[in-house]
């Protein structure tokens, strides 16, 4: 492994290395970066908090969104409660309710050939579950990311660190990033816009009507 804070290390290897990185508001054509990209894995990791009594059970969703800017069915969000989208272009992993584990704690599969073409945005939500009832909020991650990777190389394309843009913020649920059809190809914006009222107010935003039982 190579130590890039060494400073023998040459410099081209260090532009390598940190390549992939993104900040809140980048933009990264995929199908530019990655020409052979035919499906995504959407990776999230976070650490615990050795202080924490109630680790937080942080959860990866996503909602796909026609050109208004909503659901069509309630298959079009996908997230601890419902695996799999639309037409199978979206698979949840499965839940991880602590982050105790290397790498990345959830995933999601989105296969991109399988979007159906009145799909033009796929929005990827990170949320606390049960985070206002707790008393946590976001400003508890602890080097938390967000990572898009070829899935058929595993190769990543693109890392979106979390921690400054969660610091000290008091909302449970972050807006992370949106994956955008333009034409043929597929574009990635970091957002990092963080929400009052959790995954509920975002799905009911996205026409999706939650349950109150």
């Amino acid at each position: 492994m190579v130590d890039i804070f060494d400073p023998n290390v040459d410099k081209e290897v260090k532009i390598e290395l940190n390549q992939n990185a993104l900040n809140r508001g980048d933009e990264i054509n995929l199908n530019a970066k990655d020409p052979t990209l035919k499906s995504l894995q959407i990776g999230v990791g976070w650490d615990l908090n050795a202080f924490d009594t109630d680790p937080l059970d942080l959860d990866i969703s996503c909602f796909m969104l026609n050109r208004q800017g909503k659901t069509r069915v309630n298959e079009d969000f996908i997230f601890y409660n419902n695996f799999e989208g639309t037409d199978k272009a979206v698979l949840h992993d499965g839940d991880n309710r602590t982050g105790a584990a290397d790498g990345d704690d959830e995933s999601m599969t989105v296969i991109l050939n399988n979007i159906h073409f009145d799909i033009v945005q796929v929005m990827f939500v990170l949320s606390i579950y049960k985070g206002e009832e707790k008393g946590q909020s976001l400003s508890k991650v602890r080097n938390g990311y967000f990572r898009l990777v070829n899935r058929d190389t595993n190769i990543e394309i693109a890392r979106y660190d979390l921690e400054k843009d969660v610091d000290e913020r008091k909302e449970t649920a972050m807006l992370v990033g949106v994956l955008n059809r333009e034409g043929p190809k597929w574009h990635f914006v970091a957002l990092g816009e963080c929400v009052d009222g959790g995954l509920r107010t975002i799905a009911e935003g996205y026409d999706i009507i939650v349950s109150t039982s």
